[in-house]
């Protein structure tokens, strides 16, 4: 029977045993460590830090090839797509070093509790709701430095032993790596650990049977030994934080505000009032057009995200990316092989452009960057027109 360790916590409460293993995420020790506990303890439950779309993925590895790209973009849904699929592939590159499969514990986890006949628990809280709680409760500088961080773990081919994964899953080490955590980003803290220990300790605390064995992310089993003795309430750590009505407010403010000004603007001095039109339109097509070059996209993908964005730009409804991208998906439809073979290509940041499937989320999310950026430097040109000309 494995004793309790770095990586093995023992807790007792009111009657029922919990046994907690911090493991690695893409860690092979960690896989053989969750068989070794669960097949030695025959639990009566086994709890994986994985919510219901997670575990769908896992479970059903072809899952993208039924994925309607045109329905993707016309739910908006390209953005978190791309970042998923990105954030992915950090850790599926760290996986490959490995030679081992990424979440490979959490599948242990779930095999060991067929074989041993013990109830699965799915304990992780909602990853999209996770999201949004972390969007919410991040300013605009928390927001520019969380993206920061991403983009250069995407980018970044630093490498990692096996022996350095180990040493991060010891007690000491985790809490200075938490401690240093929460000094330098508090509120991504709260929203992606502290949250989510109280959710996850209630759910194992929940979980049926006298001995429950729980397969956990290193970093979350601290938090779960001290919230496991508390009551949580799940529907509070499950609602989504309200919108605020400043983007939206803003968003119509600023297109109103260039169309009332390029107005007064042609009313008061027609020659004036054509140049704001062009400054407009060369900025916001041209940077948008840009965005989409960047991203290999078709030509006709490239004209329309030209012609797109000084209109999209305007109405808060619409955005340059969702028909360039539509313009991409229909000249370059993505095939079943591009769908075979997206978590392999994710691999590489060269795959990202290579798969026809990436690229069309690619010119989506660059095309509006651009547009974005059009905006603020056309609508700069704009004003400044507007007060060379009074």
């Amino acid at each position: 029977m494995p004793q309790e360790s770095d990586n093995i916590s023992r807790v007792h409460l009111d009657g029922k045993e919990y046994i907690l293993i911090g493991t690695a995420h893409v860690s092979k020790k960690s896989a053989e460590l969750v068989k070794e506990v669960i097949d030695a303890e025959q639990p009566d439950s086994v709890c994986i830090e994985l919510d219901q779309q997670r575990y769908q993925s896992i479970s059903e590895g072809n899952k993208w090839k039924e994925m309607d790209i045109f329905k993707v973009i016309k739910e908006k849904k390209a953005s978190l797509l791309l970042m998923n699929l990105a954030i992915s592939s950090f850790q599926k590159r760290m996986a490959k070093q490995l030679g081992v499969q990424a979440g490979q514990e959490m599948i242990q986890g779930i095999e060991s509790a067929k074989e041993n006949g013990a109830e699965l628990v799915l304990a992780d809280r909602n990853i999209q709701v996770t999201f949004s709680r972390i969007w919410g409760n991040l300013g605009l500088k928390g927001k520019a430095l969380l993206l920061s961080q991403i983009v250069y773990g995407i980018f970044s081919n630093e490498s990692i032993s096996e022996e350095e994964l180990e040493k991060m899953k010891s007690q000491d080490m985790l809490d200075s790596m938490l401690q240093e955590f929460t000094e330098s980003f508090p509120r991504l803290k709260k929203p992606l650990i502290d949250e989510r220990d109280q959710y996850l300790a209630q759910k194992i605390k929940e979980a049926p049977g006298q001995k429950v064995v729980a397969v956990l992310g290193a970093a979350h089993v601290p938090g779960i030994k001290e919230e496991i003795k508390k009551d949580h309430d799940l529907a509070s750590l499950t609602k989504l934080p309200p919108k605020s009505k400043a983007p939206k407010i803003i968003g119509w403010s600023i297109p109103a505000l260039i169309l009332l000004i390029i107005a007064y603007t042609f009313i008061a001095n027609p020659s004036a009032g054509y140049q704001q039109a062009i400054s407009w339109v060369i900025w916001n097509g041209s940077l948008s057009a840009i965005g989409t070059a960047i991203a290999f996209g078709h030509p006709l993908a490239i004209l329309t995200a030209f012609i797109a964005a000084p209109i999209t730009s305007l109405n808060p409804l619409l955005a340059a990316g969702w028909f360039s991208g539509a313009v991409q998906a229909y000249m370059s439809r993505p095939s079943v092989k591009d769908f075979e073979t997206l978590t392999e290509d994710v691999f590489s940041v060269k795959g990202f452009w290579k798969n026809k499937v990436t690229r069309v989320l690619l010119v989506v999310v660059l095309a509006n960057l651009g547009s974005s950026v059009g905006t603020f430097i056309g609508g700069a040109d704009v004003i400044r027109l507007f007060f060379q000309n009074l």
